[in-house]
């Protein structure tokens, strides 16, 4: 169905809120800028066309309150809402209730999340597409250790119990031997309870050392996809992904293309509209897929930097019914983009760092991009994630795009609070980072000083 998106509510706050906006001004489109009280005086806030306070500080009475976010979209009259990433992003109440208020939602219909983010019933429908998947067991485990204990000898150990509503890294732990899958079985169910609502747990065998590997794709929703490369995600502290890059080092080509193809696939079949990645772990030469994000990433510039592609306009084109306006055969990589996430927290212990910014210089030149909602004077907030800012650096090889790193985050000036620059700095420096291709417990075994 064609739209006609002339203002756009963001339901969401701090860089991807900023980003949405710059979209915005692209397009031509309005911005209308929600806010909790926290934030009320924030540079984010201002720099939209309109702005509204919808609740206090708490996330749950501002930023995740479905009610609240739809009822101020109704108030300024928007056509569309968009909601970023993290908070209401992956909510298919707030799809279904934003469809029924007669607004376009930036993202996939309520089923299409609903069906993804239940991870059982993703990598069911993944198996039905042809994407290869982990073996496991995705029957909804019970709590029943003796029901159980036979399919959990099926998949073999180490094997990981996972919630089936999980996400960011929780409702997640490994079991080395038949002897801790109980205890380890109720203290996962209990945790995916407790954080999702939902004591839905699934197995699958535990990989020793893979890769975190995503694919981008853009869907259209009328049977149009493009797959717009390869990241590679796996400097990760605890499942928390720290750098990205693009494309994934030492990987042929033609797997990249040949998983391109059966992701492109599985789009078509479960009706997929707007961006969003497939996350697989590659091991030995072998994906195998574990969830779909249904949102942009925010790791999504490095893509952009290397396809000179705007995803975040491109969303907004696709919620107002355009049909995909590039083919895959016109999309042409170029060079390597690094992205490198940071947060307001102390390099050493990691420890959040809120308060305000009495410095702030960031830094430029070709093939720099930052992308925050800070400047000096800026309050970083304990309220709310402890991201502050990405930088993402391009160039024509991944050398040259780690030395332009280097030099940004060299830089890069903070004062105030505390940042993980200096970590960044120095995993930049580390010879089997600058080799590429390291497992996703790399980092954190360097941390521990076990490698």
């Amino acid at each position: 169905m064609t739209r006609n998106i002339k203002k756009l509510l963001i339901a969401n706050r701090g860089e991807i809120a900023v980003r949405i906006q710059r979209a915005c001004r692209k397009l031509g489109i309005q911005s209308i800028q929600i806010c909790s009280q926290a934030d009320r005086d924030a540079p984010f806030v201002a720099s939209a066309d309109e702005n509204l306070c919808i609740g206090p500080a708490s996330a749950g009475q501002s930023y995740l309150d479905i009610h609240r976010i739809v009822a101020a979209a109704r108030l300024c009259n928007a056509d569309a809402v968009h909601p970023g990433y993290g908070f209401l992003s992956e909510n298919a109440e707030f799809s279904d209730a934003v469809e029924a208020a007669g607004m376009a939602f930036v993202g996939p219909t309520g089923d299409v999340i609903r069906k993804m983010g239940d991870k059982i019933s993703a990598k069911k429908a993944m198996l039905t597409a042809g994407v290869p998947c982990i073996p496991g067991y995705e029957g909804h485990a019970t709590s029943n250790t003796d029901t159980l204990a036979p399919e959990a000898e099926k998949v073999g150990y180490p094997l990981i119990i996972k919630a089936a509503a999980g996400g960011g890294g929780r409702g997640m732990r490994v079991v080395h031997e038949a002897q801790e899958l109980g205890t380890a079985l109720a203290q996962t169910r209990e945790e995916a309870r407790l954080a999702f609502g939902n004591p839905s747990v699934y197995l699958e065998r535990y990989l020793e050392h893979p890769r975190h590997v995503e694919l981008q794709i853009l869907a259209d929703g009328q049977g149009n996809v493009i797959v717009l490369g390869e990241r590679d995600c796996s400097l990760q502290r605890r499942h928390q992904k720290i750098i990205e890059e693009a494309p994934a080092p030492g990987i042929p080509r033609d797997k990249i293309d040949a998983l391109s193809k059966t992701c492109s696939t599985a789009c078509r079949a479960i009706g997929y509209r707007g961006a969003g990645t497939f996350e697989f772990l590659y091991e030995d030469g072998i994906f195998s897929f574990i969830e779909m994000n249904t949102r942009i990433q925010v790791e999504h510039p490095v893509t952009e930097e290397i396809y000179g592609f705007d995803l975040v306009a491109a969303q907004l084109r696709v919620a107002n019914g355009e049909q995909l306006w590039v083919t895959q055969d016109e999309l042409a990589p170029r060079g390597h983009a690094l992205e490198c996430r940071i947060n307001a927290e102390d390099p050493g212990t990691f420890m959040p760092s809120p308060g305000t910014i009495t410095k702030w210089i960031e830094p430029t030149g070709e093939g720099v991009r930052v992308e925050t909602h800070c400047c000096t004077g800026s309050v970083i907030s304990a309220h709310y994630d402890s991201m502050i800012a990405k930088i993402i650096c391009h160039a024509d090889t991944r050398i040259e795009a780690i030395d332009r790193m280097k030099a940004a985050l060299d830089a890069f000036t903070v004062e105030g609070i505390a940042t993980n620059a200096p970590l960044h700095r120095r995993l930049l420096d580390d010879p089997v980072i600058s080799k590429g291709g390291m497992d996703i417990h790399y980092l954190e075994a360097k941390l521990e000083g076990r490698t």
